[in-house]
């Protein structure tokens, strides 16, 4: 129907005004080629219609009037056999019935066709026999029945769903394969919108979808769906891609969809996207748990981790008794130990995670009720799960946020150290088995980690404690010198190093001062540094000069790295250790200063190590030019020493590298800096300590920081007596009498008769095993010392008397009087030496008499 008639007054009340609308070009008759004509009562053709023409490609000038056959039939059926037409011209509705049958037709020279013809009787308006004929090309005919048949078989054979919606975006049909997946037989799908069989708002995104693609032709792939399907209980999600359908002129008659279930697909690619942010995660524990050898810092690592990546809120609790250095504190086997909170974190505002009502803070000593899901953790060592308390009453505002909690015990080397408790709040999906296995394994991590820092932090405090006892206890005191140091360790968590000053009073009021450093660290180093320092304080009471002691020194350390200690044959040796054995060597550099307050000079040896400071007033800062020397250990090279005469008042600065050296700024930029900072000597020592302490950058931490700083004022005249006697029996009574006449003018008279006493032994001895003249010295500062030198180089020997022996008794009743006595070795002979302490008021003096009769 190609036209709407003028009126409409006629139609049936209620006709859809849209079955007398044009129709647009497009429809089924383009695809099959139909053509009509119409025959007179003479069989010939009376009308021919366009559509005719274009079918056999005859116009209707040359038809109208014609028989048929003569018409579109091929030559050889016309010519040939003429009786081929009849039936189409008596049968096929002349004689007044309907026929059909295949006719071929010749269309040109080179087509040729097979038309199908329905033959219709019919009357002109005469009464006369008629015809209509319509024709239908049978090769296009097939091929549409090919077409539909392809089809038939695609949709309705798919896995795929297929749907079409028509225009106004209702279903016209559906496969099985769809009626399969949205769980309702196909033919109810009929005539149905998205809200029949969607949940409101995804039928609300599908319709608009639909809209869109009907709208601007444009496809839409992969649209998800969700929605409950009859006889399942989980809900499903669909893909869904949409694309517009046309006719043959392009005009658009609706939508076309495919939909595939994907909820397998789905949640394969949920756990396994689960399964890469775990593995994920536990990159990222491995990577950022443990990297200090802090507990504290250690638990607050783990949780980074876990908030929020994991959980929302989580916490770690250890227990105090470990914490404190036990190693099986009371009640930890049963989980009734308290326990200290150690870290905490939220991704949610809110308390920390504790199952009472009374929130927990970090630092906070507690305990867990006996039988709470955390005690039976910590008693059981298996993870607890504890449910949320929504609707609780009395309960806290995070019981009423908090979904589920994984109480997880954190096991260490079969031991619990302690609970981390990991929890979700409402909406956040629920943990499950596979998270449970994570938070056993980040719970894992982290208490091996937190055990080392236990372990480390343990031997740690002993290493110190150890370091501490070898170091001087507070500022030590010597004749002639003002001493102040400061000893500085590395942060917590650096291993204890080997840095170490000492202050060494010898003979003679002379004073040792020594700084060394033992390379590495750890317990080994400061064990060796113990061990070097007493080597060094024995060294020391040997009197021996600068330079031998560290050549002395040079082999001890080089013995400490062999078994047994034992020491090397030769120098050569050295030279064949083996690479495996360079583990073992112990290294350490040392520099030592002897002062000697009567002559004000300074006899300094290096050992490898920076050299010391010198400050003299209205004088810069200058670095003492020693010959560096050969770290101890190394060997093969003598040590050299210089000595130097220093004014009163000079400030002498002995240190370790920890105060210079940075990796912030080279060595050279760190000792510019220091000898800057002592700028004013004249200060109080202990504000030039604090100020060379507070301009110097020494909090970096990388290494310990031992500084050794020493004000040198020689002793007066007044303060010495010096006397030389000549090597005959007169001088004994010469040199009592030079000693009382001293002691006198010192005002020290409760000395004199002790003094005299052990003078007149000495320089008895002097003159029966020494040789040369003799010479007595009488010192007086904090003690008072009193030297005999002689040029024998035979050192007395103390030994014990028998009863009948008239003598032998000398050296013990010298002894007996004195604070202490020795002899040491000078470059020409010896000296023999005694000190007394000076009367203070409470203690009275040696009584010399006592001390004669206690030896008989």
């Amino acid at each position: 129907m190609s036209e709407k008639p003028a009126g409409t007054a006629g139609r049936p009340e209620g006709t859809d005004a849209t079955l007398w609308q044009n129709s647009p070009p497009g429809s089924l008759y383009d695809y099959i080629r139909v053509a009509s004509f119409s025959l007179g009562s003479d069989g010939r053709i009376e009308q021919w219609s366009e559509r005719a023409a274009e079918l056999f490609g005859i116009t209707a000038r040359h038809a109208v009037g014609k028989d048929p056959l003569e018409v579109f039939a091929p030559a050889d059926v016309h010519q040939g056999s003429p009786r081929t037409g009849a039936p189409f011209l008596a049968e096929g509705g002349l004689d007044g019935r309907a026929w059909t049958g295949l006719v071929p037709y010749q269309r040109g020279e080179r087509h040729s066709g097979l038309a199908e013809i329905y033959v219709m009787p019919s009357e002109n308006a005469a009464g006369d026999r008629a015809a209509l004929c319509v024709a239908v090309d049978v090769r296009a005919l097939r091929g549409i029945e090919t077409d539909i048949a392809a089809s038939e078989a695609v949709f309705g054979q798919s896995p795929l769903g297929f749907f079409f919606f028509g225009t106004d975006l209702t279903l016209l049909r559906v496969n099985e394969s769809f009626a399969q997946t949205f769980g309702r037989p196909a033919a109810w799908h009929r005539g149905r919108t998205p809200h029949d069989f969607l949940p409101r708002t995804e039928a609300e995104r599908l319709t608009a979808a639909l809209r869109q693609v009907l709208d601007t032709g444009r496809p839409v792939a992969d649209i998800q769906l969700v929605g409950p399907v009859p006889g399942h209980t989980e809900r499903r999600r669909w893909s869904v891609a949409l694309y517009r359908l046309h006719s043959g002129s392009g005009r658009p008659i609706g939508v076309a969809a495919i939909a595939t279930d994907v909820t397998g697909r789905r949640r394969a690619e949920r756990e396994a996207a689960g399964v890469r942010r775990n593995l994920a995660l536990l990159n990222e524990a491995g990577a950022r748990i443990g990297n200090s050898l802090d507990l504290e810092t250690t638990a607050r690592e783990l949780l980074d981790v876990a908030v929020p990546q994991f959980c929302d809120l989580a916490s770690v609790d250890l227990y105090q008794g470990l914490l404190a250095g036990d190693e099986a504190p009371p009640g930890l086997a049963d989980g009734s130990a308290e326990l200290r909170r150690v870290a905490y974190s939220s991704a949610v505002s809110g308390a920390p995670v504790d199952p009472d009502d009374k929130p927990i803070q970090v630092g906070e000593v507690h305990r867990y009720p006996f039988h709470s899901p955390c005690a039976q953790a910590l008693r059981t060592a298996h993870v607890q799960v504890v449910p949320g308390r929504e609707g609780e009453e009395g309960g806290s505002e995070l019981g009423a946020v908090v979904q589920s909690t994984l109480a997880v015990p954190m096991v260490a080397r079969d031991t619990v150290v302690g609970l981390a408790q990991f929890s979700r709040t409402k909406g956040s999906e629920p943990f499950g088995e596979r998270d449970t296995a994570l938070a056993v394994e980040l719970a894992a991590r982290a208490a091996v980690c937190i055990d080392n820092a236990r372990l480390y932090r343990r031997e740690h405090e002993r290493a110190l404690i150890l370091q501490r006892s070898l170091l001087p206890p507070g500022d030590p005191e010597a004749a002639g010198v003002e001493i102040a140091c400061r000893y500085l360790p590395g942060n917590a968590a650096t291993e204890v190093g080997g840095d170490w000053f000492d202050v060494i009073e010898l003979p003679g009021h002379r004073t040792a001062l020594v700084v060394g450093d033992v390379m590495g660290r750890g317990l080994r180093a400061a064990v060796a540094m113990g061990e070097l320092r007493t080597a060094v304080r024995t060294l020391a009471m040997l009197d021996l000069e600068p330079a031998e002691v560290l050549s002395a020194l040079d082999e001890i350390a080089h013995g400490l790295g062999r078994p047994g200690g034992k020491q090397s044959a030769s120098r050569g040796v050295r030279g064949s250790v083996r690479p495996a054995d360079l583990s073992e060597v112990y290294l350490a550099t040392c520099v030592y200063a002897v002062y000697d307050p009567v002559t004000r000079r300074c006899t300094v040896a290096n050992a490898g190590h920076l050299p010391p400071v010198l400050v003299e007033a209205g004088e810069p800062a200058m670095l003492l030019d020693v010959p560096p020397g050969m770290p101890l250990g190394v060997g093969g090279e003598p040590f050299e020493e210089t000595e130097i005469e220093l004014p009163d008042g000079a400030l002498l600065a002995l240190y370790t590298d920890g105060l210079v050296e940075s990796r912030d700024h080279p060595l050279d930029e760190g000792l510019q800096a220091f000898r800057d900072a002592l700028t004013d000597p004249e200060r109080p020592l202990e504000d030039v300590c604090d100020h060379v302490l507070s301009a110097l950058d020494t909090h970096h931490g990388e290494d310990d920081i031992a500084l050794l700083m020493a004000r040198l004022r020689g002793l007066s005249e007044g303060c010495v007596g010096d006397w030389t006697l000549p090597p005959e029996p007169r001088s004994v009574a010469r040199a009592r009498e030079l000693a009382r006449e001293q002691l006198e003018t010192w005002e020290l008279t409760d000395l004199v008769d002790t003094t005299e006493l052990l003078v007149s032994e000495l320089v008895t001895n002097a003159l029966r095993y020494g040789e040369g003249e003799i010479r007595l010295r009488l010192l007086l500062d904090r003690t008072l010392v009193c030297e005999v030198w002689d040029g024998g180089h035979v050192q007395p020997r103390r030994r014990r008397a028998r009863d009948t022996d008239e003598g032998g008794r000398g050296l013990q009743l010298v002894g007996l009087l004195s604070a202490a006595w020795g002899s040491r070795r000078i470059p020409h002979g010896k000296t023999v030496w005694f000190e007394l302490g000076l009367p203070d008021g409470e203690s009275p003096a040696p009584d010399a008499v006592e001390a004669l009769l206690s030896l008989y």
